[in-house]
């Protein structure tokens, strides 16, 4: 029995000594101001919730003691305390005053008892028995840094109402990349500072103000027009989410903030609040039903109190004794807690635990609040901490597109269908200031005998291209046209823009369209769509006028070598002709056809007779005298082949001659231009095409733009319509430089004018936007899909071919297709071959004929051939005569001769023979 007694008491004993006792009742004292009654009514719910949660603190209950506090009365904070320190407190929460913070924290320290704190602190040092729960600045700035540049925001304007800002953006004033303004919001109107950023055209905003001041910034913001499509604001504050921005969802200004709470997981919090509120007969106002920041860190501070004294009485009896501002007592745990509340917030590994004699066996996890997770570094700041990136919607007022980490960054979840998709729905139905210049045919005043306004008044290529982009983006829109007349040029001495591209940057006019080049220098300044038109620069010069007709006109249609090589071919054939004609026997003939005998024969193609037969030949008459050895007739044959090729070579050129009207100009590109200086040229002064000849490096441009430059009086316009018209006026003395698509729409509708040469450089039209304007993706798509359809195509069909009939235009194309130039030798040279192998043939076969003839004779004559040969040449050479005598056989009786001899034999020796 004693044994029994002796275990069980000593078993008690251990479970004694092993249990660990806190007081039933544990009283913490919070300080507050006189309006912080959203702070103290989290405070006292915090305390509730904890109370009725079995597993915190299972057999104490947590007394909540709240203070209250005029503003930054110091002397009265010090009192409060040490009166609340005199009733047994395990901690103190608050105040959110700095002044009156720093007199409690520095109590607090005295008499180690722990000082809990959820306000915004930019000290970077922690005190040893302070903690707070309020994310540390460095961080909070390192995450606008990285929001920012995300963003890809490069120049923007901060604004800010105390100096405390100065600390939280300090990472943005450092930050290299950045171009920063930094000014103050003062007093109760701030629109006075807001129109001076308006006037800087400054269209991006950080604005760091108190909660209580960011709609009655944006508000002022709007009045002044400094809230729109083309501004941005970032909100520092993390009561962003606490603001009423209804009245802005649909301005289309980019509203960005950060949240370190979501209010739609508030809720719950909210009824809970209402129920107890109504419980105790309460009311609670519209203020205490906006869960502030402050009021989720206080809510999460009483939590984190509770979990570290839980763990710490697990290891240890905690007693909590008053202790007096006036004596040297301290509480003995203050220490032990606040350091278990900093590693709950940030546990370490189990060795370094045991090290420090933790008792991780009753570590729960860590404590994930109203903010998210309460995690400490070793400095015992809360550093590391998540921010949802929220954006004002037309739909939910806020909506979550990213998140920011410490250790993950930005994380946007925002895709870029989602972005595009809200651009789109936010351009329907709204209309939008279309600024334009008038230039044919891109924008024309309608010519109407009733007086039109607004955009009825306005007709062309430009105007009917923003309606199809109008059907199918589904905005409405308002044509103005631009002040100055000017499409946009920069002043290279003060760097100011006039024209289109300074409405637009003056956010005067949403798009600008016109026959507006896409540059270099405007893209800087302003955004372009896609093009909806490529072309380049070209010359318009006045059309040479027509001809005198020459009085040898008739010749044109041959080079004059062509007639040099025909007159030769004439006067050569003609002398063949009658050589061979002598030569071929075939062209003896009997001069009097009723003579059986004739004493001699007659040569028909004498010297004459072969010119005259040659020359009628040529001209198509033909003549009475033929030709019969087949020497001679392939002599004529090859020359009349010869003849038929060049008169019907001739008489084709020639009428193309005698109906095309040639007319010869003096200039046929730049180069032409260059290299004289007798005819002028210019361009618009200020225009695209200006700062093409002003920038280039190309030799050929570079001394055409030092040409124009120093040209008195000046070769410049102020419209291209006045360079046509100075072009017109001329007469051949001055060409004007312009894009190609304005040419063609010109000289469409001018006869008398023509493009020359081709184009000097490639360049694009397209649609000006204001710089970063949202809608500059929407409208290029749009314009891409009237490019694929073949709108655009139909488009310039209409306004330049089917408005003005096209008859000029037909008239140059009909010139040049049927045009005709001169026939040089290599078209007809062939010719010329096969005239000289006919009449090489023709003396081959002569020379045939020749020599079978003389061999015949000497058969005949029983003489020598050579002896026959020279007879016959020597009569050839002669050259003179065109009787040849008769040889005639002698009679078959002994008594009769053989042949009778004539003249003919006689002039060869021979006698007669009987």
């Amino acid at each position: 029995m004693k044994i029994l007694i002796i275990t069980t008491f000593f078993v008690i004993s251990c479970c004694m000594i092993g249990s660990h006792a806190l007081p039933n009742q544990i009283v913490i004292g919070g300080i507050f101001d006189e309006k912080d009654k959203l702070l103290e009514l989290a405070f006292r719910y915090a305390v509730e919730r904890i109370n009725n949660d079995p597993s915190t603190l299972t057999h104490s209950t947590l007394i909540a003691q709240p203070v209250w506090l005029p503003a930054d009365d110091s002397y009265r904070a010090a009192r409060d305390v040490c009166d609340i320190l005199r009733n047994p407190v395990a901690a103190i929460f608050g105040p959110q005053m700095e002044k009156t913070a720093n007199h409690v924290q520095s109590i607090c320290d005295a008499m180690e008892i722990p000082h809990i704190e959820t306000r915004w602190d930019y000290k970077l040092r922690r005190d040893a028995y302070s903690i707070n729960l309020y994310p540390y600045p460095p961080s909070l700035s390192e995450a606008y840094r990285k929001i920012l540049l995300a963003l890809k925001w490069k120049e923007f304007v901060i604004l800010y109402d105390t100096n405390d800002a100065l600390v939280r953006v300090q990472t943005l004033l450092r930050e290299g990349s950045f171009s920063v303004t930094v000014r103050q919001l003062e007093g109760e109107d701030f629109r006075p500072l807001l129109k001076e950023i308006r006037r800087a055209q400054q269209k991006r905003i950080v604005l760091d103000v108190h909660s209580s001041l960011i709609y009655t910034v944006l508000k002022q913001a709007a009045q002044i027009g400094l809230m729109g499509e083309y501004y941005n604001y970032f909100i520092t504050s993390l009561d962003f989410n606490q603001v009423d921005l209804e009245e802005f969802k649909y301005s289309g200004t980019n509203i960005t903030g950060i949240q370190l709470i979501d209010p739609k997981k508030l809720q719950h919090i909210v009824e809970d609040w209402k129920f107890g509120e109504r419980r105790f007969a309460r009311i609670l106002t519209p203020d205490l039903l906006k869960v502030t920041t402050e009021a989720a860190l206080m809510y999460d501070a009483v939590s984190l109190f509770a979990k570290g004294l839980d763990t710490l009485s697990s290891s240890h009896d905690v007693d909590i004794e008053k202790v007096y501002c006036e004596g040297d007592k301290t509480w003995q745990h203050g220490d032990s807690l606040i350091n278990y509340m900093k590693w709950y917030g940030s546990p370490p590994q189990f060795g370094e635990g045991y090290k420090m004699g933790r008792n991780f066996s009753s570590y729960s996890g860590p404590v994930i609040g109203l903010t998210g997770l309460v995690k400490f570094d070793r400095m015992g700041f809360r550093s590391d901490f998540e921010l949802d990136i929220v954006e004002m919607d037309q739909n939910e007022t806020l909506k979550k597109v990213g998140t920011w980490s410490l250790s993950g960054h930005v994380n946007y979840t925002k895709s870029w269908s989602d972005t595009k998709g809200a651009v789109e729905k936010n351009l329907k139905n709204k209309t939008l200031i279309v600024m334009v210049a008038k230039a044919d045919p891109y924008v024309m005043m309608k010519q109407d005998p009733m007086p039109l306004a607004g955009n009825d008044q306005f007709e062309g290529f430009c105007i009917d291209l923003i309606y199809e982009i109008s059907l199918i983006r589904g905005f409405n829109y308002t044509f103005k046209l631009v002040p100055d007349g000017a499409y946009g040029s920069r002043d290279q001495v003060t760097g100011e823009w006039d024209g289109i591209v300074k409405q637009l940057m003056d956010h005067k006019a949403d798009l600008g369209i016109v026959d507006f080049t896409i540059t270099y220098e405007r893209e800087e300044a302003v955004d372009f769509s896609m093009p909806f038109m490529n072309l380049g620069i070209s010359i318009i010069y006045k059309k040479p006028q027509k001809k005198a007709p020459s009085l040898f006109s008739f010749t044109s249609p041959f080079s004059p070598d062509v007639w040099l090589y025909m007159a030769t071919a004439y006067l050569g054939v003609s002398v063949l002709l009658f050589i061979l004609a002598r030569i071929a026997p075939n062209e003896w003939d009997n001069p009097h056809p009723c003579i059986q005998d004739p004493e001699e024969l007659e040569n028909a193609i004498s010297l004459s007779n072969a010119f005259w037969f040659t020359i009628g030949s040529l001209m198509q008459q033909g003549s009475d005298i033929a030709p019969k050895a087949v020497s001679t007739r392939i002599v004529a044959g090859i020359w009349w082949f010869f003849t038929l090729i060049m008169i019907s070579s001739y008489t084709a050129n020639l009428a193309a001659f005698l109906t095309v009207e040639r007319m010869d100009s003096p200039i046929e590109g730049a180069e032409d231009l260059a290299k004289q200086t007798k005819i002028k040229y210019g361009c618009k002064e200020g225009g695209s095409t200006y700062a093409f000849f002003r920038d280039s490096t190309i030799p050929t441009y570079q001394r055409m733009w030092a040409a124009m430059s120093s040209a008195r009086p000046s070769v410049f316009t102020d419209t291209n319509e006045a360079g046509v018209e100075r072009v017109s006026k001329s007469n051949g003395q001055y060409a004007f430089l312009m894009e190609s698509s304005s040419i063609e729409f010109q000289v469409e509708r001018r006869c008398d004018l023509m493009q020359v040469g081709g184009l000097l450089d490639s360049k694009s039209y397209g649609i000006a936007l204001p710089p970063e304007s949202p809608y500059t993706d929407p409208i290029s798509s749009a314009v891409l899909r009237l490019k694929e359809n073949g709108k655009l195509h139909q488009l310039k069909t209409r306004w330049w071919k089917e408005r003005s009939g096209g008859r000029c235009m037909r008239e140059a194309s009909s010139a040049k297709s049927s045009g005709a130039n001169e026939l040089g030798l290599s078209n007809v040279g062939g010719v010329f071959v096969v005239l000289i192998g006919g009449m090489g043939i023709a003396a081959l076969v002569a020379i045939c004929e020749f020599l079978w003839n003389a061999r015949e004779l000497a058969t005949d004559e029983t003489a020598s051939f050579c002896d026959e040969l020279g007879s016959e040449v020597r009569f050839i050479m002669k050259c003179s005569g065109s009787t040849k005598p008769v040889r005639k056989k002698a009679p078959s009786t002994p008594e009769e001769p053989l042949f009778t001899y004539g003249s003919y034999g006689a002039n060869y020796g021979y006698s007669d023979r009987k």
